[in-house]
């Protein structure tokens, strides 16, 4: 049973949230503002938050900034409209574990709350990931990129790894790690974005008792916890500039010194760190420390973008069908048509993250070998059709004459012609709709 905080504004459909997560065992907290959900995470435990991503007084990722300054690390869930998919994503790029989008399907729902709590439960664990559970892509540029990990791996040399949210940071400085001399000494990884400013310094070098408040026992700090092997920081450009200046001395003299103690502790820990962002971009503009960017800067690694990877694509569609027909108890054999061509058409903002998540997800809508289109997330037909739209525009009313036909009819025949629903999906009135399926002659 885990403690869920919902926050929905439209009640009817929280209530029905409410009395399906019950009935599966969940306790629910219903709030229906930010400004309630702001005072129930500072004052009650919660394993979950489960946000909808619009509310009459700001947005959902307000309180999962909020949770974050406040030192917690509670699972977050993004419910948004499909034509919020873009933002949802950004959302996961400051630390939301996964979205969901409405109508929501209770299948669906119920794997993502699954999947987050796993991940919750293992999270101060070190996971080693079979070699199964991955694959390295057949194109050039993935040959160029196990090229270099292959070469700066057996070294000691800090690495920084660049990439968008998504595109398996985490996965290469694992991959670093195994092929290191230090592959039988821990691999810690640490989200430095989920940290706040009083906790940074204490999670990397530990703190005493009565350090500060709250500090009732003394800790060990991860990069103790981590000596004689790799402490991979993600987000590294989210850490203060006072945690910064720590963190160079560190590395320089390979000592740490735990809050509240005037003891120094000898540490031996390759650093490899991660960003969305291009750090020398924040150096610049005096966020972060130059002399630290070059102390961390001895090799960099650019991962690329899942757009930019090819042949690989479909490679990994049915890489991640393989793992989710294991892991679902699914018999998934292959996709239509019409499905395989908007997977492969769409520009996958979230990367491989993304990727995973929707082939999951359409494994699970699947009940027999063959996925359908159906099986997709609603956005993803939107998004394909909106990029070959001239200037890639974002409304219907702005897409040529052909392509909105063409959205159109497919757009009902995915609502099974729910006139309704079919116009809140093209973001035009019902009124409209008719209209335009009369000039077009949609029946």
């Amino acid at each position: 049973m885990a403690r869920i905080l919902i926050l929905e504004d439209d009640t009817t459909f929280a209530q029905l949230l409410e009395g399906f997560l019950s009935k599966n065992m969940h306790e629910i907290t219903l709030v229906t503002s930010v400004k309630q959900s702001f005072k129930l995470i500072e004052n009650q435990e919660f394993d979950l938050l489960l946000l909808d991503y619009r509310l009459p007084d700001g947005i959902g990722v307000e309180v999962l900034a909020h949770s974050r300054n406040l030192g917690l690390s509670i699972p977050v869930i993004i419910m948004t409209s499909f034509n919020d998919v873009r933002t949802a994503v950004k959302s996961m790029q400051m630390g939301a574990f996964d979205y969901i989008t409405k109508p929501v399907n209770p299948d669906e729902l119920l794997m993502v709350i699954k999947n987050s709590l796993t991940k919750k439960e293992s999270k101060n664990t070190e996971v080693k990931e079979t070699d199964a559970d991955f694959i390295k892509g057949k194109s050039a540029i993935a040959d160029k990129l196990y090229e270099h990990i292959d070469l700066v791996a057996p070294t000691d040399m800090s690495v920084i790894i660049q990439g968008e949210s998504g595109t398996g940071k985490e996965f290469a400085a694992r991959t670093l790690h195994q092929q290191s001399k230090r592959a039988k000494r821990p691999f810690i990884a640490i989200d430095c974005g989920s940290l706040s400013k009083d906790l940074a310094a204490s999670e990397l070098f530990g703190h005493v008792k009565g350090a500060f408040t709250g500090a009732l026992n003394d800790k060990k700090g991860q990069f103790e916890v981590a000596d004689g092997g790799t402490l991979f920081l993600d987000e590294v450009g989210n850490l203060s500039y006072e945690v910064q200046i720590k963190l160079l001395r560190a590395l320089q003299e390979r000592v740490i010194q735990p809050l509240g103690s005037s003891k120094q502790i000898p540490v031996n820990v390759r650093i490899i760190t991660a960003t969305n962002d291009d750090l020398s971009n924040s150096m610049q503009q005096g966020a972060f420390r130059e002399d630290l960017y070059h102390r961390l800067n001895e090799f960099k690694i650019q991962l690329p973008a899942l757009r930019d990877r090819g042949g690989d694509l479909e490679l990994f569609i049915n890489h991640f069908i393989q793992l989710s027909n294991r892991d679902l108890e699914r018999n998934v054999k292959s996709i239509s048509s019409e499905a395989k061509s908007l997977l492969l058409n769409y520009d996958w903002p979230g990367n491989l993250r993304e990727l995973s998540n929707v082939i999951k997800r359409m494994v699970l809508l699947t009940p027999g070998d063959v996925a359908q289109v159906t099986a997709l997330p609603d956005e993803m037909m939107i998004s394909v059709h909106q990029q070959i739209a001239p200037g890639g525009t974002s409304d219907l009313k702005a897409v040529n004459e052909q392509n909105e036909k063409t959205l159109i009819a497919e757009t009902l025949i995915k609502v099974k012609h729910n006139k309704s629903k079919a116009a809140k999906m093209l973001n035009i009135d019902r009124k409209t709709l008719y209209a335009k399926m009369e000039r077009y002659g949609i029946e």
